[in-house]
């Protein structure tokens, strides 16, 4: 594991190292232990989007990692002024210990990997989120204790998070449905490989996709760079909400997780996710563990 550019490239070996060390990292966190493997590193964190959960994780991760992190916004690197990125990923390889980066295309997170020297974490792109999914499994497998014969269902847009989610789910043996308007799937790559290789619906019926599920999971309906789609988004995704009328048909003892920031009563009802606040805001909490995993794993 030389990269996190997405989840397709690890193997499920890969994740449960990663989600191992993770719970061993939080132990020792709450525990007062002290684990500075990073010690003299330095991260860059290049956001081209802005970020709350991201920043402030991987900035406090490092800190507690022993190393540091330099902030890097568009307006403080000359790749906001046209730097190709393949000059960028040279010089900073020359500086830095490793590189996260949050930006709109996938294929500056590869070309980051491509040309520089050092580990590159994808920290978001428009076509994935591998770290937040990392936290998601961890936060799973707390409060589920193993990830076998669980259904994990997905409602909203097919957007970057259902296409890690999906990839996730089907890596750690769940079975996984998705919810969504016809015309916002998730990528058809992404689709087309979790058919051939697990357990896997993609339906416009909410109800058909929580159906008995153990893990429901939901995002806002526009994501960051869509606010000009608001309305026709809300018209789109009228009813793709985690509600009652949708718990009463999951299990029982369903779990609601949520990436954050919520829209209550759009993509979930303030009810449910009061509800369910503990388990979502472990889940906001396990960022911070399961990056540090990540980082301890790439730069360590």
């Amino acid at each position: 594991m030389k990269h996190l550019l997405k989840l397709m490239d690890l193997s499920t070996n890969d994740i449960l190292d990663i989600l191992n060390l993770a719970d061993q990292l939080k132990y020792e966190n709450k525990h007062g232990i002290k684990h500075h493997h990073l010690e003299g590193k330095t991260l860059g964190m290049i956001f081209q989007k802005s970020s709350t959960r991201t920043r402030v994780s991987f900035e406090t991760g490092m800190y507690q990692l022993g190393g540091n992190a330099l902030f890097l916004s568009n307006r403080d690197l000359q790749i906001g002024r046209g730097e190709p990125v393949c000059d960028t990923a040279r010089v900073l390889s020359r500086y830095l210990d490793g590189i996260m980066i949050r930006t709109f295309e996938q294929k500056e997170v590869e070309d980051l990997a491509e040309y520089g020297s050092i580990p590159i974490i994808n920290g978001l792109t428009d076509y994935c989120h591998p770290c937040q999914v990392l936290a998601d499994l961890m936060t799973i497998r707390e409060y589920k204790n193993s990830f076998e014969g669980l259904k994990f269902c997905f409602v909203g847009d097919g957007n970057n998070m259902a296409n890690s989610l999906i990839v996730g789910a089907i890596k750690m043996g769940m079975k996984c449905a998705i919810a969504c308007p016809d015309e916002y799937k998730p990528d058809p790559e992404i689709m087309k490989w979790a058919e051939e290789n697990g357990e896997f619906i993609c339906t416009s019926n909410v109800l058909e996709a929580a159906e008995d599920a153990d893990v429901l999971y939901t995002d806002v309906w526009a994501s960051m760079g869509q606010e000009d789609e608001k309305a026709i988004r809300e018209k789109a995704f009228k009813g793709f909400q985690i509600n009652d009328d949708v718990m009463g048909v999951a299990k029982s003892d369903a779990m609601v997780l949520h990436c954050l920031p919520a829209h209550r009563e759009e993509e979930i009802t303030e009810k449910v996710l009061e509800e369910h606040a503990n388990e979502i805001f472990d889940e906001a909490e396990n960022r911070l563990h399961a990056q540090k995993a990540v980082l301890v794993k790439l730069m360590g």
